[in-house]
């Protein structure tokens, strides 16, 4: 045999070797779109045991080339415990990249602008991420030494008014203060240093404005009557009158509609029974109330409600006027 007939036969090897392997590495099991699936690594499974199950679970065409890719190129004992969205669609080197970097199996939960601190544990719960009491529990922890903003909170208020309405990324069994450690640095994000340092200047708190956006939210749904409703809101402090929100009360009693007894019922959240804000935050508010409450708008009006038919927000200059409005819309 002569020395070319060997280099082309050694050439000839090298070439079915690479497509061998680039077959088994870097093409699935089935070109068509298969559905993902979980697929659960279990702790102290090593890169044959991975290769063995997928191989029975029919996800992957060799156990042997899984190992031998896993070995090559260093991700063999890199692969970690975990939920992993998997598919006979995926090559098994996309599959090895997945489980080395711990790309696991991730759930969305989408908190809407309006929910409470209940409503929010509730909705925790119905999605398998966390009991309610670990939630409420969690939400009791001190986050201000991580969070500046919110040092100004009172230490005994839970995190109402601070769980960012918006939608987020939760692992598969990931632990509640981490959900909420990310949940309060999305917060933070929002809150940028220009919106403290107006809140600076109009001598606000930060607790103070979002426990004013918070009733903001709940009373009036486009970004110019928010605006509005603070101004009047504000407006009212200032003057020393009463804020009679509504939404204070559903708070307290948990009912959607209240009654004159309601009122009168001696809590720090009643509205019409003590001056000022509230004790604290009613509900969880979304950027545009937050806003609102930061750039309230100056009017003639100190009075508003919401038509019952249109939802339309029906402002008055006075005592007068509201009445009026209340008796044509609300009767």
């Amino acid at each position: 045999m002569n020395i070319n007939l060997k280099n082309k036969l050694l050439i000839a090897f090298f070439i079915a070797v690479f497509l061998v392997f680039t077959w088994e590495a870097y093409l699935p099991k089935s070109f068509g779109q298969k559905p993902t699936s979980i697929y659960v690594v279990q702790k102290g499974w090593g890169y044959k045991d991975i290769a063995r199950d997928l191989k029975k679970q029919g996800i992957i065409k060799s156990a042997y080339f899984f190992n031998l890719y896993a070995v090559m190129f260093g991700g063999y004992n890199k692969l970690q415990a975990g939920r992993y969205d998997l598919s006979e669609s995926m090559p098994l080197a996309q599959i090895i990249k997945k489980m080395a970097t711990g790309d696991v199996a991730k759930n969305t939960i989408t908190l809407i602008e309006g929910w409470n601190m209940q409503d929010i544990a509730l909705y925790l719960e119905n999605k398998g991420i966390a009991s309610k009491k670990d939630f409420l529990d969690a939400s009791q922890k001190d986050w201000s030494q991580e969070y500046d903003f919110l040092r100004d909170k009172p230490k005994n208020a839970t995190l109402e008014g601070y769980i960012f309405p918006d939608t987020y990324e939760v692992y598969q069994n990931q632990d509640i203060q981490e959900i909420l450690k990310n949940i309060l640095s999305h917060f933070d994000k929002k809150l940028t240093p220009e919106l403290r340092q107006e809140i600076t200047n109009r001598h606000k708190s930060v607790f103070q404005i979002i426990t004013m956006a918070s009733m903001i939210e709940k009373e009036v749904q486009t970004p110019e009557d928010k605006k509005i409703v603070a101004g009047i809101l504000w407006k009212r402090i200032e003057n020393g009158m009463p804020l009679q929100i509504d939404a204070t009360i559903n708070y307290i009693t948990g009912n959607a509609t209240i009654t004159q007894k309601d009122k009168e019922i001696d809590s720090a959240y009643n509205t019409y029974k003590y001056y000022g804000l509230p004790k604290g935050p009613i509900a969880n508010p979304g950027l545009d109330s937050i806003l609102a409450a930061i750039y309230p708008q100056k009017t003639d009006y100190w009075y508003y409600l919401s038509a019952n038919e249109t939802g339309k927000t029906i402002f008055s200059k006075t005592l007068q006027e509201h009445q009026a409005a209340a008796e044509k819309y609300l009767r």
